[in-house]
Parts: structure tokens; sequence; C-alpha cells
């Protein structure tokens, strides 16, 4: 319990320091934010820090945070070590930069931040990959919700029926004005989320459960290598691409660039406590990483969030978790589908003022993620986990291109650079060893995955380096 503990007081002390750091190299100023400048009473619309630190939580915290660290959690308490520091030196610059970024190209997606600072090619590839990474969430957040209320509701009420009702749901949420149901709904929703780790601490403590503390050994009863396994699986409670999808959102509506830190850091650090109380509650629970991940293969994810949540707070107390715990996804999910409406749009220079160019698009996406509702959760999940850090690899890069190109001390990008390139070996790493990648073996993988990653950093340096000569070169001219 004593590296729990100190785990949510380093994240707290992470937030102040180092997320003031990173915001003071960026450097945001009193300029016009896109909220008011474009304000059109459907994407740009001006939102308090309160309510747009809200809805950011709930659009990042889909069940990655819960499902991604229970499954990390099989791992053991190393998994707290990735939380932590995954979020302060990665996750949260990733959805600070993003985010900030974004409101300074008018609410750009992250495809057409990646044609700006890495090439048209980079745009192109961007966009692709972030539809479909938008497709995937969109539908892991459909059957994991689904399959949730269909425990706690008649058997009548099954599955089917609550994934179509959250489809019609996520096709409302994604063509109305962002402020008439998401700004409306997400706020109680907020709460209930917060009340649900919240709750489930309590049931640590209340009943006396045993949270291990923190060792380098790996418990994985599968014996699945902790690299790079662990850190593809954690997903969201660390560092997440899709957040880089999300973030343009909150860019479109925020009042002022001073808040930034607020909202897009401080979102990300808030995800990750969550993810905390999720990997402790799944060993203290179960007792062993091998009793937790024997119950994740009998129940599935969402039976095993049912079974923590009532055996921890009773049936009123589990009813209130299971319910944070269904806000997420179906927060995450219609968001999902909404930013992949805006690339779709920005895409094909189609205004979204008009219902008509938002039906256009909507429709046919929400069809897709009905159709792709009917595969196996966890082949999704795993799809759905890698596509996530690739995508979250290269909005680094973005970031530390942008840092290249507008600050007159180049090094700064270092703050984005370093973790882009620990995420390109995890991500390169993982698809060459996966199930669902190459197959190959560690000793082939390995190698590959860290000259890829050095050959990467090396660019980098080429540029950067480039750009400092360039810099001297127009001074002394």
């Amino acid at each position: 319990m004593i590296s729990l503990i100190c785990a949510f007081v380093i994240l707290l002390i992470g937030y102040i320091v180092y997320g003031r750091v990173v915001d003071r190299l960026f450097g945001p100023d009193d300029r016009q934010t896109p909220a008011y400048r474009l304000q059109d009473g459907v994407d740009f619309v001006p939102l308090g820090t309160g309510k747009a630190f809200l809805i950011q939580l709930l659009n990042i915290a889909g069940t990655g945070p819960i499902f991604g660290a229970l499954m990390g959690a099989c791992f053991g308490p190393i998994v707290f070590l990735w939380i932590i520091f995954g979020a302060i030196l990665g996750g949260g610059v990733h959805d600070y930069m993003s985010g900030m970024i974004s409101a300074r190209h008018d609410g750009a997606s992250i495809a057409e931040l990646s044609g700006i600072y890495l090439g048209n090619a980079a745009k192109w590839i961007m966009r692709v990959f972030s539809v479909l990474l938008l497709l995937l969430t969109g539908t892991v957040f459909v059957t994991s919700p689904a399959a949730l209320l269909s425990q706690l509701t008649p058997s009548a009420l099954g599955m089917t029926f609550w994934t179509i009702v959250i489809l019609i749901y996520y096709i409302l949420a994604t063509l109305l004005p962002i402020d008439k149901i998401i700004g409306r709904l997400y706020p109680v929703f907020g709460v209930v989320l917060i009340l649900m780790a919240v709750g489930i601490i309590a049931g640590i403590i209340k009943d006396k459960l045993t949270v291990p503390e923190i060792t380098l050994t790996n418990l994985h009863p599968n014996e699945l290598p902790v690299w790079p396994y662990m850190f593809i699986t954690v997903a969201c409670g660390a560092i997440s691409g899709f957040h880089a999808t999300q973030s343009p959102l909150m860019a479109k509506c925020i009042s002022s660039e001073r808040v930034g830190r607020k909202i897009f850091y401080g979102a990300m650090i808030s995800e990750s406590v969550i993810a905390l109380v999720w990997a402790a509650g799944g060993i203290a629970f179960y007792g062993t990483t091998g009793g937790l991940n024997g119950a994740l293969s009998n129940l599935g994810q969402s039976g095993v969030v049912y079974e923590i949540s009532t055996g921890m707070l009773g049936k009123l107390g589990g009813l209130l978790a299971v319910i944070g715990v269904i806000a997420c996804p179906i927060t995450s999910g219609d968001t999902a589908f909404r930013s992949a409406r805006l690339i779709i749009a920005e895409t094909f220079g189609l205004d979204q003022k008009y219902i008509r160019n938002r039906l256009m698009i909507t429709l046919p996406l929400l069809c897709v993620g009905a159709i792709l509702t009917q595969l196996d959760f966890n082949v999704l999940w795993r799809y759905f986990s890698w596509s996530n850090q690739t995508l979250a690899m290269i909005s680094l890069w973005v970031a530390a291109a942008y840092l290249i190109k507008t600050k007159s001390n180049k090094f700064v990008s270092l703050i984005a650079a370093a973790p882009a390139a620990f995420m390109s070996a995890v991500s390169m790493t993982y698809i060459l060893m996966a199930k669902e990648g190459l197959r190959l073996s560690s000793v082939i993988a390995y190698p590959i995955g860290i000259v890829f990653a050095l050959s990467l950093f090396c660019v980098y340096l080429y540029v950067t380096f480039r750009n400092v000569g360039k810099t001297l070169g127009d001074n002394n001219a």
C-alpha cells in the first residue's frame, strides 16, 4: 500500500513540477483561441475551464485506464512504474502538445498537424491511420459498456439491445453541437467517474486488502515478457495516441491558452490515477496475478469489473462503480466517432455547420462500427492497443518537429523526442513479436526495435543540429 500512496504523490508532483516545465517551454500566451475566433455553435464553442477539463477527461478515459490497467496488472506491481513515469514524461507531454499545437492551428486534427510538420505523405498516412484507430476505439467502446449493461438489466435486454441503444446515442452525440449533449452530460459523468475511483480505494482500505509493493519482477502467469507487452497492454493509463485525436476537440473550445496545462496535462494525470486504482484493485481483490489473469480469462474484462465493484462495495456501491465504468467508454466512444467525422470533413472540405454534411459522414461511420462489433473483443483490443501506441509515437514526433521549428532553443524538443523514441521501440518490437503481427522471436524483434528507434532519433538529431546551424547563420547575417 505504501507503493500505491507514493505513486499517487509522484503523479501529483509530476503534474505540478514537470507539467509546469512543459507549459513554460511551450509558451502559452493571450492570443484569441479558436473557440472565439472561429465560433460556429457546433464544434467551436467556448467552454469554462472546469467543464473543458471534465469533458477532456471523459473523452480520453474510455475503458483503457480500467481494462488496460487490469490486464497490465497481470504483470505485477511493476505496472505501477510504467503508469507513473509513462504518464508524467510521455502521456502528459503527448496530450498537452497535441492539444496546444492544435489550438495554434485553428483546432486542426493530428493528421493535419502531421502534414504541416512531417510532410504531405505523413498527413495522408495519419488521416487513414487516425480514422481506422477511431473506428476501432469507437467499436471497443460500444461492446464493453454493452456487456456491462447486459449484466445489470433483465436477460431480455441483452448485448444486442444495448449495442443498438449505444449506437443510436453515438449518432446523436456525433451530430449535435458539442454543448448540447456532451457539454451537459459529461460533467455529471466526470463526477461519477471520480467517485468510482474513490470507492475502489475505500473498498481496499475497508476490506484490508493487500496491495503489493513495487518490484521489478515479472509476475505474469503466462510468462509474457514485460517488454514490449506491458507497455502496449496498459494503453491509455500511461500514454495513448487516441488522446491526440481527442485533444483537438477541446482545442476548439478552450477559453485561453493559459489553461492548457490544467485541461490537457491535468486530464492525463487524472486518468493515470484511475489506472493506478484499477491496477491496484485488481491485484488486491484476487490476491495474485494468477487469480486476476484467471478471472479475466473466465469472466472477461467487463465481468471482472463487475465482480470487483460489487465484491468490494456491495450492490449499491458496486452499481455506482459500474455506472462510472459504463460512462467511461460511452463518453469516449461518442467523441471517437465525432473526431473521425471531423478528420474526414477536414480531408474533403465539408463544412460541418450543415447537418446534411454531418449526416453524410456520420451514418457510414456508425454502420462500419456496427459491423466491427461482431468481431472478438480481445482481437479488437490488441489491434486497438498497438495502433494506439503507434499513433502516440507519431504524435510525439510531430510535437518534437513543432518545437524545433518554433523555438530558438532547438533542444527544448527533447521533451517530446525522448518519449517518441521510446514509443518507437515499443511499437516496432510489439508488432514484430505479437500474434497479430509477424510472430518473430525476441532475439530478432528486440534488436530491430532498438535499431528502428535509434535511427529515428538520429534523424531527429540531424534535423535539430541543422536547424541550430541555420539559426546561428541567420543571426550572424
